[in-house]
């Protein structure tokens, strides 16, 4: 019995392993095309350069009312406080800071915190520091 591919012929297999040999071995001095045909034309010069964003416009990943900064920084806190430390007072969450090898700027951050709130999650310690959280939940 022959276990062959009964779809195609040899010529048109070797026709089709060359047509997407660019694309498997990526990108290289020739480029990821195979043929000059595919691709993509420069814009003219007084035309915008081509975008797959739809309307131009592109977007950061970031919730409503954060920025990508605002979403980095709140992490970053975040990366210091562990959920042992939560729910927490100013006290508590400093010296847990601490004990993860938080860098001084993070310390300070906390030092700012007022004194006798505790504070259940790290976006309230974020809100309490005078940053704004996003305004719509998923």
């Amino acid at each position: 019995m022959e276990r062959g591919n009964s779809k195609h012929g040899p010529r048109l297999d070797e026709q089709m392993s060359q047509e997407v040999s660019g694309l498997l071995q990526g990108p290289g001095t020739g480029g990821s095309r195979v043929d000059e045909f595919r691709e993509a034309e420069p814009a003219g010069e007084d035309q915008p350069g081509a975008t797959t964003v739809p309307g131009g416009e592109t977007r950061s990943g970031a919730p409503k009312g954060m920025s990508s900064q605002d979403v980095e920084r709140r992490s970053r806190l975040g990366r210091y406080i562990t959920l042992s430390a939560l729910p927490g007072d100013r006290e508590g969450l400093i010296a847990n800071a601490r004990d993860n090898d938080a860098p001084a700027d993070v310390v300070a951050e906390l030092e700012r915190l007022p004194d006798g709130t505790r504070y259940q999650t790290v976006s309230e310690v974020w809100a309490a520091l005078g940053h704004k959280n996003e305004t719509t939940r998923w």
